[in-house]
Order: structure tokens, then sequence, then C-alpha cells
């Protein structure tokens, strides 16, 4: 999807902006803190996310002045919440949209509130998610944090900007694991601000309370939260829907704040139905295949040793060898991930003997590879591949060692009889997945 960057203008200040989908409604999407838009599209699940509501709306995106690809400002001169309305009506404005479904995540459905408060004319529905009230906690509102914690956790993450894959186990707890997840937080974040703003956008947000607009929305309101919610309490939500005339409350399963991790579907299914009246958006095929996750061993200090030239020259080698036994062995490409692969098979002995070529392969380049694989039905969508399946096998992918090839249990039983043999590895909890999975590691296929 060809999506292009434009530019509102809200006096001397520029506000960047992207539309993407035709649908027949507008939708402003406003998200927390500082993650700039040029980064949803680097990500497969934020894309997902976008597009499917873009299937029943024309979704207008934007960057908050002083993040991405907006003008940036010095820390000590952040907007208050009367200029970042004058900044979404700019927005709306240069988009052409008169009127628009408005959808806060976050830090943004506080923003996205007090907007529909204040201009009511120009929103059709508004849509919380993963909101608030107040940010400190007192007798009336249950909040997020105390103010001594709240600071501690703000300097916290100023020390360590550029390196904050560790507050992935509050945003995101099912993958706060994943290593590609990682490097995408931490390159997006430092994209949509500097280590100073990010800083002062939290301190702004601790300070924020938008209690006395909540009694003056009018329009029809959706507040739906996580109910294991590791960063906001789901009992803020309560709150918001408590103190909204009319709002429809919807607590969903899980622990995830990032709106598009976790079961994105069923967020979006609320929101689509709420605002189109049903859930047509879906179109999705379900299919059982086998998935291969694979992985270059210590690829970060395989390339500052050798240089970026050389590495890349490497790295293009081995996935020229990749596709070339996804053809040998009949697998399908669902995507390159930096320094691996995602692909889908019909048959689970294929797949694995396909894995084991591959690494075998690899050893030519002097380039370890391990790969993780699982068999489970998926929803597949415009050439990618969803469901709890993925997660399993990226799971499994990240607990192989060394040139291992690992699969699970539901992969073994399969192959019964194929003569591909194996060693117990044991019992193993999966990040984000329910219940013990007993994994195998193929000796000989």
């Amino acid at each position: 999807m060809a999506v292009r960057t434009r530019y509102a203008k809200n006096r001397e200040v520029s506000l960047a902006y992207q539309v993407v989908g035709e649908g027949p409604r507008d939708l402003l999407l406003t998200t927390g803190w500082v993650l700039p838009i040029d980064s949803f599209w680097e990500d497969a699940g934020y894309r997902a996310f976008v597009e499917r509501l873009a299937t029943f709306s024309r979704v207008i995106m934007w960057d908050k002045r002083g993040t991405g690809a907006s003008d940036r400002l010095s820390p000590e001169r952040l907007p208050g919440l009367e200029e970042r309305m004058e900044d979404m009506s700019a927005v709306l404005d240069a988009a052409e949209a008169a009127e628009a479904a408005l959808v806060g995540l976050s830090e943004g459905a506080m923003l996205s509130a007090v907007f529909a408060a204040t201009h009511p004319e120009r929103v059709t529905e508004l849509v919380l998610y993963g909101g608030w009230g107040a940010s400190t906690t007192d007798d009336d509102c249950p909040g997020i944090m105390g103010a001594e914690a709240g600071q501690d956790f703000i300097e916290g993450v100023g020390t360590a900007w550029g390196e904050v894959g560790g507050l992935l186990q509050l945003w995101a707890p099912t993958v706060a694991e994943d290593a590609r997840m990682q490097d995408w937080w931490n390159r997006s974040l430092m994209s949509g601000a500097s280590p100073g703003a990010a800083v002062a956008w939290l301190r702004m947000t601790a300070q924020m309370d938008v209690r006395a607009a909540l009694p003056s929305i009018s329009v029809p309101t959706l507040v739906v939260h996580r109910r294991d919610d590791r960063i906001i309490p789901s009992e803020n939500s309560t709150y918001l829907a408590e103190h909204i005339d009319g709002a429809r409350h919807v607590e969903l399963p899980g622990e995830d704040h990032l709106w598009w991790v976790g079961d994105a579907d069923a967020l979006l299914d609320e929101i689509e139905e709420f605002i189109t009246g049903s859930r047509g958006g879906r179109d999705h095929d379900r299919a059982l295949m086998t998935l291969l996750f694979t992985d270059v061993v210590d690829s970060t200090a395989r390339a500052a040793e050798l240089g970026d030239r050389r590495w890349r020259d490497l790295s293009d080698a081995h996935d020229r060898l990749v596709r070339d036994q996804l053809a040998r062995f009949r697998g399908r490409e669902v995507k390159a991930l930096g320094d691996g692969f995602l692909a889908t098979f019909d048959g689970p002995a294929r797949a694995i003997r396909c894995a084991c070529a591959i690494r075998d392969r690899s050893r030519e380049l002097d380039l370890p590879v391990r790969a993780g694989l699982h068999t489970g039905e998926c929803e597949v969508a415009d050439g990618d591949v969803r469901g709890i399946a993925v997660h399993i096998a990226a799971r499994v992918g990240a607990l192989a060692d060394g040139e291992e090839v690992l699969v699970s249990s539901t992969v073994r039983d399969l192959v019964a009889g194929s003569g591909i043999e194996f060693a117990d590895r044991g019992a193993h909890r999966l990040k984000g997945v329910p219940d013990d999975w007993r994994l195998f590691a193929v000796t000989r296929a």
C-alpha cells in the first residue's frame, strides 16, 4: 500500500500526516507518546492493524508536534491541550475531513476525549483505547502512577534512551523477549523523539488530567481496554465509562498495552462494529500449515566484525540460498525478517528437511543458522499469516540453540514414520502462549 506523507500547517508549525484507504467515513488515529507514523509500516503487525481500519474507513494518521516527521520543538516548549486540539483541527482540514471518528490510543485517548468534548460538530464517534482520566492516583480516580514512582520511571527512560527494549515488559509483555520487536521499538522511539523530548512528553503526560471534560462528551463513545494491561490499569477504563454519558465499555482479555500486539483482531472487531454497526472487515482464509522461522545466529556481532559492505554481500548470498531451498522444498516465503525468514509449507516433513538444508548450506558461507517450526491453523490475508500458531513458531525458533532445528511436539507427531529423528528438549513455557510445550531438536532428516 503506497502511502505519502503530507503536511498540515497550524500557524508556524508543520504537522506530518498520512491518509490510508478510501472508505466511506473518515477516521483520525491519534497514538500515544512519541511513536512516529513512518515506523508503522516497518512492523507487519502494525501495518495489518492500520490496513484493517482502512477496509471500512479513510484513515488519517499524524505525528504530534515535536515528534516524528512533524516540526521538532525544544523540550521546554511542548504544547498544551489547546494547541494540540488546534493541531488536530489543522490535520482534519488538510485531509479535507469535515468530521471524523476519533480513535485515541493510550495518551492519544486523553487528547481525543478533550477534542470530542470541545468540538462535537467534528466528531462522529469517539473510541478510547488504553486511556485514563488523570495520571496521578487519588481517592476519586485510579490513575497510573504515584508522583515518586512516576519520576523514577521517567528518569530511567531518559537514561536508557536508545536501549529501551526492556520497556516492552510493560508495554507489550507477550513480545518483550522478541529481539526483532525490541529492535523495532528502539528504532521507532529514537526516530520519534530525542531523549529530552521523550522525557518531556512523559513529564507532561504525568500531569495530565482531563476529568473535567468527560461529562461534556456528547458523541457516541466506546471505551475499550485490556483486562491485565501492565502499564495502564483497567480500572481507568471503568472510570472513563462511568463519567462519559452513555459510553459503551468493553474489557478484552490480554496484558499488552500496545494495540496491535496480542489479539488485535478482537480490538479491531469492537472498533469496526461500533463505528459501522457490523464486523465485516475480516476477509481472511484459514488453513493448516507448517510455519518455519529461520534466524542467523549472532548476526549483529558478525556484521560488526565484517563491516557493512562484506556483511551486505554475505547477507545477500544467504537470502539467495534460503530462497533456493524454499523453491526446492515447495515452501512459500511470507517475508524476510532482517537476518531471517518466515515461510510456510503444506507438509511438515518438507518443512523440516528445508530447515536442515538451509542450516547445512549456510555452513558453506560460515554463517550459522537456527530454525523453529510449528504446525497450526493460521489466518491468511494479503499474503501474510496471523494467529497463535505464528507466535508459537516464533517462540520455538527463539529457543533453538546454535545451529539447532527445533520443532514443537505437534510437528514431531505429524511426521511419525517419516524417518526423521529427534532428541527430546523437554517442556518449555512459551512467552504469551498457554500451557507448557514439549520441544524436540531434529537429529536426522
